[in-house]
């Protein structure tokens, strides 16, 4: 095992696992849970299990602090995390799709707004990974989903310097900041899957990131047909409160549709298309429950929020095509959304994960 390619500064600790944790959490280098100290075995091993340069670069600058992401500094974070070797790969692509031109990073790392970092992984690399996309697939138990989100997460913090008051400015924070990473329920989907609508083959595993609230909940329990599930799913996602709707500039929004409300659309020959088109008409807030200073805006700057007459309800995402819509979950007529940090023109970006 080759160590004297590692090239990150080193810190001789003994070998009391509360030492090192004390030390760590001390520089700020953690989430404030236990981490598995990235000792040079470990951070060798996982690199050379994936027959990586350590000194590769991934990213020239993670933002704020525009810190180098390498092959080493993403398998160190990975260690810490938890990750096996094998989830080296979906980490990586994930620091490319967040890092790539035109992904405002920087906003979502330091908004006042309470979004987190997500990572939908798509393709076989899910089924090999065992990453949960069934019952429970944004919640704890899964090795893979917990690890894989929180090497991110870890990420954004030792390499991008986002910490919670310095240059995360969120005001209140959201505990999917601990770790938001799950796959596509592509085998209970009547769909393709997302990674495919995007241009990627069956065959191909990727990876998707966006900057998200937590998940909110669409309970659909009483609705069997797609008309009655459609009208519940508009009234869900129409809200003057999220930063969807306040930034009507083209930022994406996810809906996370359960097996079995999929199950109700499919069978009734709706298309994903037809989900969209609905939800754009429909999911319009009324201005009454508007605020006036918002009213006022929108007519001072047109440009900035997207048309509108002074008299129409206004849509929650400028076109059709932000609203991203996946298959997850398992039994259970419930299904959930959630908005973006809702920058100006806050796309999800697909990578290629490379095994």
């Amino acid at each position: 095992m080759n160590t004297d390619a590692l090239k990150s500064s080193r810190i001789v600790l003994n070998d009391s696992l509360e030492e090192i944790e004390d030390e760590l959490y001390k520089k700020g280098c953690t989430d404030g849970l236990p981490v598995i100290p990235p000792t040079e075995e470990r951070v060798a091993r996982m690199i050379e299990h994936n027959n990586l340069d350590p000194q590769q670069v991934i990213a020239t600058k993670v933002p704020p602090q525009n810190g180098i992401a390498t092959v080493e500094k993403i398998a160190i974070n990975a260690v810490m995390a938890g990750c096996r070797p094998e989830h080296l790969p979906v980490v990586i692509a994930a620091v490319e799709a967040m890092t790539a031109e035109g992904f405002d990073l920087f906003g979502v790392q330091a908004t006042t707004h309470p979004c987190a970092m997500v990572a939908i992984v798509n393709g076989p690399i899910a089924k090999t990974l065992d990453i949960n996309s069934g019952s429970g697939a944004m919640g704890p138990c899964w090795r893979a989903n917990a690890t894989i989100g929180r090497a991110i997460r870890l990420i954004m913090l030792n390499l991008g310097g986002a910490f919670p008051g310095k240059v995360d400015k969120s005001t209140q924070g959201t505990p999917a900041k601990f770790s938001f990473c799950f796959a596509e329920n592509e085998e209970q989907s009547p769909w393709m899957p997302f990674h495919v609508e995007r241009g990627f083959k069956p065959t191909d595993s990727t990876v998707t990131v966006l900057g998200l609230e937590g998940p909110q909940d669409i309970n659909g329990q009483d609705a069997t047909k797609a008309a009655s599930f459609l009208r519940i799913l508009a009234s869900s996602i129409t809200s003057a409160g999220t930063s969807n709707f306040r930034f009507v500039t083209g930022s994406d929004l996810v809906i996370c549709l359960g097996p079995e409300h999929a199950t109700i659309l499919g069978r009734e020959g709706v298309s994903k298309d037809d989900v969209r088109d609905y939800l754009f008409e429909h999911a319009r807030v009324p201005l009454n429950l508007i605020s006036e200073e918002h009213l006022i805006a929108r007519k001072k700057a047109p440009a900035q929020h997207g048309e509108f007459d002074g008299v129409s309800p206004i849509p929650v995402v400028l076109n059709k095509e932000n609203l991203l819509i996946f298959v997850v979950g398992g039994a259970g007529l419930h299904s959930s959304w959630m908005p973006s940090w809702g920058g100006p023109k806050h796309r999800a970006v697909t990578r290629l994960i490379r095994v």
